[in-house]
């Protein structure tokens, strides 16, 4: 896995494959965010930066094999760089 040629999700970080990119409202996939986070142009959810940290945090550990203090340290890092959690 290339991860430097993957596209992310700007909004939860995962690596999203063509058929994970959500949609826009005239129904064209989006470049910048996945199914699970981006639906009819809109997002799916409505949470802070850090109720979606909270989310992933199992999910990124699991997926990865990392401990949770280690998944939860990496997206920390990660997520306030997302289009999504920029300020």
């Amino acid at each position: 896995m290339n991860y430097e040629e993957m596209n992310f999700c700007q909004s939860c970080a995962m690596p999203m494959a063509e058929d994970d990119c959500g949609t826009q409202k005239d129904g064209s996939k989006s470049p910048d965010y996945c199914k699970y986070c981006y639906q009819n142009g809109e997002f799916t959810k409505y949470v802070t930066m850090e109720e979606m940290i909270d989310f992933c945090v199992p999910k990124t550990a699991q997926a990865t094999g990392m401990s949770e203090d280690e998944a939860r340290k990496m997206s920390e890092d990660i997520f306030p760089k997302l289009k999504r959690w920029m300020k």
